[in-house]
């Protein structure tokens, strides 16, 4: 009977434990997976900070988003000389990443001191979001698991899709989303639940004024 007892309270201590170590590791892997986020985050609003003035490159916009990948024109203060870089995010699926569930990623060019090859980087940054080749794979960084993702644009005092028409773009006679600059960017990720972090992500980007700009 004492025997029996020991054994169902070992047993029961067992599965305390256990569950202390479950709990322990569910909760590491959330702290990583907002670490992660965080720090995605942060690249995110420091791209859209350093995106060249709207129109001083005229080879191509300071931003663009074609319904699949944002694009973005962007100044390196880090290097000699600020030069540009070409950065691009969207929403691939990429077998070994996420559980092959689909994934927020981040690519760059290299630093971009000739027009054409600002030309050449940003034409490149489209096909990488769409057909991929293994140099462009090199230069990219899957950052969070999702499900899908959106964007919105403040202009107009208004909330729209990027794509959607703008009085500004028909007085210009330009399509719409060309070389309109919104007031804000949102940027809303729907959180894949294989990170320990699961729902939606939604933050908001405010255009300060004062960017700098520079044309290779």
């Amino acid at each position: 009977m004492a025997i029996s007892v020991l054994s169902l309270l070992a047993l029961m201590g067992w599965r305390g434990l256990d569950t202390q170590l479950r709990t322990r590791e569910r909760v590491a892997q959330q702290m990583n997976g907002v670490a992660q986020l965080q720090t995605a985050l942060a690249q995110w609003n420091t791209d859209l900070q350093a995106m060249t003035d709207m129109g001083t490159v005229r080879s191509v916009p300071a931003l663009d988003y074609d319904g699949l990948v944002l694009r973005i024109t962007r100044i390196d203060a880090s290097l000699a000389g600020q030069p540009l870089r070409v950065v691009a995010w969207s929403r691939r699926v990429i077998s070994d990443q996420h559980g092959g569930k689909g994934s927020w990623v981040r690519w760059q060019s290299p630093a971009l001191y000739r027009r054409a090859d600002l030309d050449l980087a940003w034409a490149q940054a489209q096909r990488w979001a769409r057909n991929p080749s293994q140099a462009d794979i090199a230069n990219e960084v899957a950052i969070a698991g999702i499900t899908g993702w959106k964007l919105l644009y403040f202009r107009k005092d208004s909330w729209s899709h990027p794509l959607s028409a703008t009085d500004s773009a028909s007085d210009a006679g330009a399509k719409p989303n060309e070389h309109v600059a919104p007031e804000a960017v949102r940027l809303v990720l729907d959180l894949s639940a294989d990170q320990g972090v699961a729902g939606q992500l939604v933050s908001d980007w405010i255009r300060l004024v004062g960017s700098g700009e520079t044309s290779p």
